[in-house]
């Protein structure tokens, strides 16, 4: 289950700017010669995987294996394609990345290639390098048709018969008409190669770059999904706290209650009993003061204020009843939210691992990558962890969600399972 937070667009004239400047002009030139060389391979390729799995997709189920080979061969070339775009003139296109697994188990597996080869946004990006490819390919032809007219303008120096011919043309000139013929094929076929460089950054940011409603339409989706994860998590929580308070504090403190109004009643005539039951109230009174900072523990923690993510991480692993392997490599802070949502997501990965993973370690990596918070938590148990409604892997989703990130969940029968987040540092 995943969300994310899209990138602001930039500014339509400095794309504009970008794409009619020399360099990147120079920059798009070469690129389109060598997508028209390579980028017919590249596009063969992927549609004869795809032709592949359909046609053999009855026999034994072996075009299968083609077919999830042409669905990472699409993102890799989208990727590609994207990462060379924005390379090329800045459009500040977000990264593009695998879609996280929606469900536990091979058809979760499944679910997740199906959404990945359906993706939009993959699909933009082939349709780039269709187009670009196309573009190349024109170019390959001007810059022999350029080659060809600077060769022309110059053959009256070696020349040797009454007439030149054309390159790949099959037009014969005279000898005296080489210079001018071979100056202004020169000059229009640089001219068309421009002009293809030009036009291909118009097309490229019109694929890839969402208009201004598009990126506002996604940034409203994006808002919505938040705030209902928000929602939904504290939905959650006071769930959570009502059944804690329910379950644990509320029927010890209804016995100390009953316990004081027993000792009150025999203080007179048996001060030895009910010496005994005010011990006995004592005792249950610290206990559900235990109880209640343990709840308290769960809406917040205050190391986590004061001394930052590693140290409540450290103090989180020495309660752990399972041995944790923690690995935190951070160099700074992230905001409140941010540092929250990773921390309750390891508490409560930490918590499930030893109520049912039966597992007997956990291992912890956090990191600061580029303004986001990664942290990937693993067990080595039995596996099977299911995200059920209100229940405590619903309540991590929802938080991740909430603060804008994204979390993967994988848990196959028989383990491992490891729980993967990505939250904006900023959130």
């Amino acid at each position: 289950m995943t969300s994310g937070t899209p990138a602001p667009a930039p500014p339509l004239a400095s794309s504009r700017a970008a794409i009619a400047s020399p360099l990147h002009i120079a920059g798009a030139t070469a690129q389109l010669a060598a997508l028209g060389v390579l980028g017919p391979a590249a596009v063969t390729l992927l549609f004869s995987f795809l032709g592949l799995g359909l046609g053999l997709l009855p026999v034994l189920g072996i075009g299968i294996l083609f077919l999830i080979a042409f669905v990472y061969i699409l993102f890799a070339l989208s990727w590609v394609e994207a990462a060379r775009v924005d390379g090329l003139y800045g459009f500040g296109l977000p990264p593009r990345r695998l879609r996280a697994r929606v469900r536990p188990g091979f058809g979760g597996w499944l679910r997740t290639l199906w959404l990945q080869a359906i993706d939009p946004s993959v699909w933009r990006g082939i349709a780039s390098l269709a187009v670009a490819t196309l573009l190349g390919w024109i170019v390959v032809l001007l810059v022999s048709v350029f080659a060809s007219g600077v060769a022309l303008a110059f053959a009256p120096l070696y020349a040797t018969g009454d007439a030149l011919r054309i390159a790949r043309t099959g037009i014969e000139v005279p000898v005296e008409w080489g210079v001018p013929v071979g100056i202004v094929l020169a000059i229009l076929a640089l001219a068309a190669i421009v002009g293809l460089a030009i036009l291909h950054g118009v097309l490229a940011r019109a694929i890839l770059v969402p208009s201004r409603e598009a990126q506002l339409a996604e940034a409203a989706r994006t808002s919505n999904v938040q705030r209902a994860g928000a929602v939904r998590a504290a939905d959650v929580e006071r769930t959570r706290i009502e059944r804690d308070l329910h379950d644990g504090v509320q029927p010890r403190l209804v016995s100390v209650g009953m316990t004081l109004g027993l000792a009150q009643q025999k203080i007179d005539t048996d001060p030895e009993a009910a010496k005994a039951l005010i011990d006995e109230a004592h005792t249950s009174t610290k206990a559900a003061i235990t109880e209640l900072r343990q709840l308290a523990r769960g809406i917040h923690t205050a190391v986590l204020d004061d001394r930052g993510l590693d140290a409540a991480l450290s103090a989180l692993a020495a309660r752990s009843v399972v041995p944790v392997n923690l690995d935190i490599r951070l160099d700074g802070r992230c905001s409140r939210d941010t540092e929250a949502a990773a921390y309750f997501t390891i508490a409560e990965a930490l918590t499930n691992a030893a109520k049912h993973s039966r597992g007997t370690e956990c291992r912890v990596v956090v990191r600061l990558r580029d303004a986001t918070l990664w942290a990937r938590i693993e067990d080595n148990g039995i596996g099977g962890a299911q995200v059920l409604p209100g229940g405590g892997l619903d309540g991590i989703v929802n938080r991740v969600v909430a603060a804008g990130g994204t979390i993967r969940i994988d848990s196959p029968l028989g383990g491992p399972t490891s729980v993967e987040v990505s939250i904006p540092c900023a959130s």
